[in-house]
């Protein structure tokens, strides 16, 4: 015996709750793709003085803004594709949040990789002494979001099949056709008026 089928109702809250998880990740990743993810200190050879500057998370991590764009367009592409085509969407929402989620834990714990030869290049100060200090509000974001990004991902490859796509919510099933018109008798009226619609075209309505 085949699994009773959801109800409607049970679809369309998943369906809202994959696109709501899609979009908050990816708005919540571009947000703090902006922010600072690290103070640098940068000591320049005497007499100048040492300078500081931030580096933000896009340039400490750039793979979070291109994992941000991916789930705002993913929560576009639920909603378009079916079938197959949205089971392969609902993966590539995970594996751009487990992304996420790994690039916020490598802020949390330092270990980001900011060699300091490249930081200095980045400023455009290359060839300085440079030290670094994460920050870690904008990676413990990054980490939310990307763990938002990988359950919207899973409920997707595991419920999305049976979800409705766009316009079929719109669509009647099985409602029957309008049965033609019959056609109504020509009048000594329909006669004359098409004369005169000849006449004004050129034609010669005797012929």
């Amino acid at each position: 015996m085949s699994a009773p089928a959801r109800p409607p109702r049970a679809e369309r809250r998943e369906l809202t709750l994959a696109l709501l998880g899609c979009t908050l990740a990816g708005a919540l990743s571009l947000s703090a793709s902006g922010q600072p993810w690290a103070d640098v200190t940068i000591t320049r050879p005497a007499p100048l003085p040492p300078t500081e500057t931030v580096l933000t998370g896009s340039q400490a991590a750039p793979l979070v803004s291109a994992c941000g764009l991916l789930l705002l367009a993913a929560a576009v592409a639920v909603i378009a594709v079916r079938g197959a085509g949205r089971v392969v969407v609902g993966l590539l929402v995970a594996v751009a949040g487990g992304v996420l989620g790994w690039s916020g834990l490598r802020g949390l714990t330092g270990q980001l990789d900011l060699d300091g030869t490249d930081v200095g290049a980045t400023v455009g100060l290359g060839g300085s002494q440079v030290t670094t200090d994460a920050v870690t509000t904008w990676p413990a974001l990054t980490l939310v979001a990307g763990l938002l990004g990988v359950l919207a991902g899973a409920l997707v490859v595991l419920r999305g099949r049976g979800w409705p796509g766009m316009g079929r919510r719109y669509e009647r099933a099985g409602a029957p056709a309008a049965p033609p018109r019959a056609a109504r008798p020509e009048t000594a009226e329909d006669r004359h008026q098409a004369a005169w619609r000849s006449l004004d075209r050129g034609d010669d309505p005797t012929v």
